[in-house]
């Protein structure tokens, strides 16, 4: 009897660790947010044509509220330049990170800057460009950290972030698909859902800025912020620092 209650033991582990290997390949794919047309990717990487997928926090297709705005045509290539040319002179990042490629890697997030009104595609932009201005000092866009962000950034970008995390640092592509999956996924939802410069800080930092933290911080923050929407010719909004 114990023979046969290990054998079907056995039996019921393999069929559970073939059943979740199946679970987990799929999860993978449907992470990948390869959809088709018709259907949206929501923040997580999943297709699907509900308002869980369309609205908020939808990244790339038919997205509710989509305002028909051309991200190329706000971030131009004077306003870009303004950004990059703030890093200190020497600066290899100057010459490496391109509008271009900036702009090449919004085909994979067509939801950037492009949900709500015209002010609110603004207000987006110019806070992109200012969480990535204070984090890596003009140099580039926006960094990942930790493990978390490698691996599930790999599925959607397509690159072997865990074993090969330098790619942020030589592929300039690269480095902003990966920027721009950290903000989809954690900060655009934030801004299309109505809440302001505040809450994004509290999102990107909150643990070691908020709170009265790092006061100075959180203020260059929000200068860097206001700077933007100035250039772009929007108001900044309430609530800009909580």
């Amino acid at each position: 009897m114990a023979s046969l209650n290990s054998r079907n033991n056995l039996v019921t582990l393999l069929v559970t660790g073939i059943l979740a290997g199946s679970f987990l390949a799929e999860t993978v794919v449907a992470q990948n947010c390869g959809c088709d047309s018709i259907y949206c990717c929501n923040q997580f990487g999943y297709c699907g044509d509900t308002n869980d997928h369309c609205g908020t926090g939808c990244q790339l297709g038919p997205c509710l509220n989509s305002n028909g705005v051309f991200v190329s045509n706000i971030v131009t290539q004077s306003f870009f330049d303004g950004i990059i040319n703030q890093a200190i002179v020497g600066c290899v990042g100057k010459s490496f990170y391109t509008r271009a490629a900036f702009i090449n890697a919004l085909t994979l997030f067509s939801a950037f800057g492009t949900i709500g009104t015209t002010d609110d595609s603004k207000q987006e932009i110019a806070a992109f460009f200012a969480h990535a201005t204070h984090e890596t000092g003009c140099r580039g866009p926006l960094q990942l950290s930790w493990n978390y962000n490698y691996g599930p950034a790999r599925s959607f970008i397509g690159f072997d972030g865990l074993n090969n995390p330098e790619a942020v640092a030589t592929d300039v592509l690269v480095s902003f698909k990966s920027a721009l999956w950290f903000w989809m996924r954690n900060i655009h939802p934030l801004m299309t859902s109505g809440q302001r410069f505040g809450a994004t800080i509290q999102a990107i930092n909150s643990d070691l800025e908020c709170g009265g933290k790092e006061a100075a911080k959180v203020a260059a923050r929000v200068q860097y912020y206001t700077d933007y929407c100035n250039q772009l010719g929007v108001a900044p909004g309430d609530n800009l620092s909580r």
